[in-house]
């Protein structure tokens, strides 16, 4: 099972919500706060589902998306 996390440059987001759009756990949404420049950036709104798919990452047109992943092992019975 992985288990992963995402980062946002907040400030370079321009909130084009291709992240949004592509995130298959639907873990992603837009802020309701706005960065320096003027623009809702995206944030990860529910941490737990994501699978550190890398997909939001490879949309992005800016490259403001960091994904990290971790390994988690099965609890031995």
């Amino acid at each position: 099972m992985t288990q992963g996390t995402i980062t946002v440059a907040r400030d370079v987001c321009k909130g084009c919500e291709l992240c949004v759009a592509a995130c298959p756990e639907e873990c992603i949404g837009m802020s309701s706060s706005f960065n320096t420049r003027g623009y809702r950036f995206a944030e990860l709104r529910l941490p737990d589902a994501c699978t550190g798919c890398a997909a939001c990452a490879l949309v992005c047109p800016d490259s403001v998306i960091t994904v990290l992943r971790e390994s988690r092992k099965p609890r031995a019975a």
